[in-house]
């Protein structure tokens, strides 16, 4: 394997103390970049995130708290980012927050707005902030989108319309960055085992998954996510612009209507065959 090495290079991820952005600081610090991960009061313990990096031998993070759908916490975050003698060579936009929809009545309009400030804007804005503080963009840019534009997902609509607008963003951001020698591309992840996933579908969907013949284990770990963005950030991909990258391990492959039929029988057969063992 080509080693990586992000050595002096500075990655900023947005919700990074968690889940899928917990899971790129790690595959980041791991190849030596000094990552920056912000966070909310209260949503992180920053001492066990420390010696989880201590025992991967990756720099000591810095933690900074910041809300992404505030332009004044940006600007101040780019600031003391500047302070501490460091730029952003990397920025990954993570952070996605939507009101669940499960009926039509649920759609309200501002919810959409906040769904679009958090989950959205702040792309564009954290590149232009970057841009004007340290009077140059980040070398790479990634957006982690989601595959809930083509796949449905109950309650799932403003974060698909959200995710549909940030992948939008990504692709001009691209195309206005090219000359500055800078990368934007975006990474659709299926269904990703986080603390998220549940909060948004309920604990009862690993039931519903034991019954499809699904382990947790068959969806993508934030692990896998990292190091899909690893390879991205690692300049082996520097031939990509405006590119929306698809990572689900093949279970949209999987999930089609023979496919499910299948599962069916198997799991019909399997039932007839237990039945026939309790009769004997």
């Amino acid at each position: 394997m080509y080693k990586i090495d992000l050595s002096g290079k500075t990655a900023l991820i947005t919700g990074g103390t968690r889940g899928i952005g917990l899971g790129c600081a790690k595959a980041l610090g791991q190849a030596g970049a000094t990552c920056v991960l912000t966070y909310k009061w209260g949503s992180a313990d920053l001492d066990e995130l420390r010696r989880e990096f201590e025992a991967l031998g990756a720099p000591e993070p810095l933690f900074e708290m910041a809300d992404v759908s505030r332009s004044e916490d940006t600007q101040a975050l780019m600031e003391r980012i500047k302070s501490a003698g460091h730029g952003v060579d990397i920025f990954i936009s993570n952070v996605a927050f939507a009101a669940r929809t499960p009926e039509l009545s649920s759609y309200k309009k501002r919810s959409l707005f906040k769904s679009l400030e958090y989950s959205a804007w702040p792309l564009v804005e954290y590149v232009e902030v970057a841009g004007r503080v340290f009077g140059e963009y980040p070398e790479h840019v990634v957006a982690i989108s989601s595959d809930g534009m083509d796949r449905s997902y109950p309650g799932y609509d403003f974060v698909a319309a959200s995710k549909s607008v940030l992948e939008v963003f990504a692709r001009y951001l691209g195309s206005h960055l090219g000359e500055h020698g800078t990368k934007v591309n975006a990474i659709r992840f299926g269904m990703v085992a986080t603390e998220s996933f549940e909060a948004m579908f309920g604990a009862d969907v690993w039931e519903f998954f034991a019954e499809e013949g699904i382990e947790k284990e068959d969806l993508i770990s934030p692990e896998e996510c990292g190091r899909a963005v690893l390879a991205l950030c690692s300049g082996l991909l520097d031939g990509m612009q405006s590119e929306v990258v698809t990572v689900d391990r093949a279970m949209a492959f999987e999930d089609n209507m023979m496919r499910r039929f299948e599962m069916w029988k198997r799991l019909r057969d399997d039932a007839e065959k237990g039945a026939n063992k309790e009769q004997e």
